[in-house]
C-alpha cells in the first residue's frame, strides 16, 4: 500500500496482531471525564464530544502520549436510544476527534458501540440492530480503521452487534462486561467467546465491570473455550483500574462504593505492570483499560512491555523505570525506594484505619 502525504501507511489492527505485536488500547473516558466535570454520572452518555471537544481531545492526547495504539471513539452509550436527536452529531464529532489525535502518532481509530437500553425491556432484534446500523453508517463514512462492540452483559445482544458491524467489511473486536460466572443468561465465558467468533469477531475478550485479576481469569476461560471448540481469535482485555475481589456476578456496579467512593480501590502503576505481564503471558496481545484506568496506567502497560515492543512511550520521558528517579532525592530512605523490588513487593496502606478492606455487594 502506498504511503499518504509522504507518511508510511499504518498497519491495520489484524496485521499488527497477526504479526505478534502488542496493541495497547486506551483507558477510562466516562469516569475520567465525569471527575473532570464533563460527563454526568448515571447517564454516562458522551455529549462531551460536542459540548466540550477540547476535553475529549486532551484525554485522547494523554492516552496517545502514554502509549496507546488505539483511539477509541467516545461513543459509549452513543446510540439513538440514549442520545435521541443528538446521536448523529455526537458520533460524527467523536470520530473526528479520535482521528485528529490518532494522526499524531502510530494509532488506529476504533469505532465503538455498546449495549442498548432496550434489550432488557424488550428484545426487539430489528429495532436494536437498527441502532447499531445507524452508528455503523457514521463510522463507515468517517472511515474508522476497525470496530469494537463493548460493554455487553448479554451474549445474544453482542452477537447482534457483531453481525451488524461485520457487514462493513472492517475487522470487529467484541468485548463483554462479564466475569468468570459468564453472561446474564448464564452462558459461560467460553461459550460467549465461541458464539462471538461464529458471529464474525476476529478479536474477543472482556472490558469493564471487573478488576485486572478477575478480567484476566475470564479471558483465560474464553481462551480455553475457543481451544476446546477448535476456533481461533485474538484475545483482548480492558479491565477496570480498580481492584474488585469482592464483586458478585454484576461486577463493580453492585458494590456500595459505586460510583463515587471507589478511589481507595485504585490500582497502582505497579499493579498494572503486573496486569500487563500476566496478560501477555496468557497470550493476550490487545491490552488496555476501562473505567478508572488513567493515562499513567496505560504508560505502565507500555513500560512493562517495552522489551517486547522495542520502545518506550513519550510519557516515559518524565518517568523513571521502577522509581529510578528517586535516586536523586535528598533523603536516603527515599533514595532507597529507587528499585524494582521495593515497589514490586510493597503492600500499600489505605490510610483509613477503621475502614474495611472488602465490602458486600448490594445485589
Amino acid at each position: 500500500m502506498a504511503s499518504v502525504a509522504g507518511k508510511r501507511a499504518k498497519k491495520g489492527i489484524l496485521e499488527r496482531l497477526n504479526s505478534g505485536e502488542v496493541v495497547i488500547g486506551d483507558g477510562s473516558f466516562v469516569f475520567t471525564l465525569e471527575k473532570r466535570g464533563y460527563v454526568k454520572a448515571g447517564l454516562w452518555t458522551p455529549e462531551a464530544a460536542i459540548e466540550y471537544p477540547e476535553a475529549v481531545r486532551q484525554l485522547h492526547m494523554e492516552y496517545l502520549r502514554a502509549g496507546s495504539n488505539v483511539m477509541q471513539t467516545f461513543t459509549f452509550f452513543g446510540g439513538k436510544d440514549n442520545l435521541e436527536s443528538k446521536w448523529k452529531d455526537v458520533n460524527e464529532a467523536a470520530c473526528d476527534l479520535a482521528r485528529e489525535v490518532a494522526e499524531k502518532g502510530d494509532a488506529l481509530v476504533a469505532g465503538g458501540i455498546s449495549q442498548t437500553s432496550l434489550y432488557k425491556s424488550h428484545k426487539n432484534k430489528l429495532e436494536i440492530k437498527e441502532i447499531f446500523q445507524q452508528q455503523l453508517e457514521v463510522f463507515t463514512r468517517k472511515n474508522v480503521d476497525f470496530l469494537i462492540t463493548e460493554y455487553f452483559e448479554y451474549c445474544e445482544e453482542a452477537e447482534w452487534a457483531v453481525e451488524v458491524l461485520k457487514e462493513s467489511g472492517k475487522p470487529v473486536a467484541a468485548t463483554m462486561c462479564i466475569g468468570p460466572e459468564g453472561d446474564m443468561h448464564n452462558l459461560t465465558p467460553g461459550e460467549c467467546a465461541v458464539r462471538l467468533v461464529k458471529a464474525g469477531a476476529s478479536i474477543v475478550g472482556v472490558n469493564c465491570r471487573f478488576g485486572p485479576k478477575i478480567s484476566l481469569a475470564t479471558v483465560k476461560l474464553m481462551k480455553e473455550g475457543l481451544e476446546a471448540s477448535g476456533m481461533k481469535a485474538h484475545l483482548m482485555v480492558q479491565s477496570l483500574g480498580f481492584h474488585t475481589p469482592d464483586c458478585g456476578k454484576g461486577g463493580f456496579v453492585d458494590l456500595p462504593q459505586y460510583p463515587f467512593g471507589l478511589e481507595p480501590r485504585v490500582a497502582t502503576r505497579w499493579d498494572i505492570q503486573k496486569y500487563a505481564r500476566d496478560a501477555y503471558n496468557l497470550g493476550v496481545r490487545y491490552i488496555g483499560g476501562c473505567c478508572g484506568f488513567e493515562p499513567y496506567h496505560i504508560r505502565a502497560i507500555a513500560e512493562e512491555l517495552a522489551p517486547e515492543r522495542g520502545f518506550l512511550p513519550d510519557a516515559s520521558e518524565k518517568h523513571g523505570s521502577w522509581g529510578s528517579g528517586l535516586s536523586m532525592h535528598t533523603k536516603p530512605w527515599i533514595r532507597a525506594r529507587a528499585q524494582k523490588e521495593y515497589w514490586k513487593n510493597l503492600l500499600p496502606a489505605s490510610g483509613r484505619p477503621y475502614f474495611p478492606s472488602l465490602s458486600k455487594p448490594d445485589a
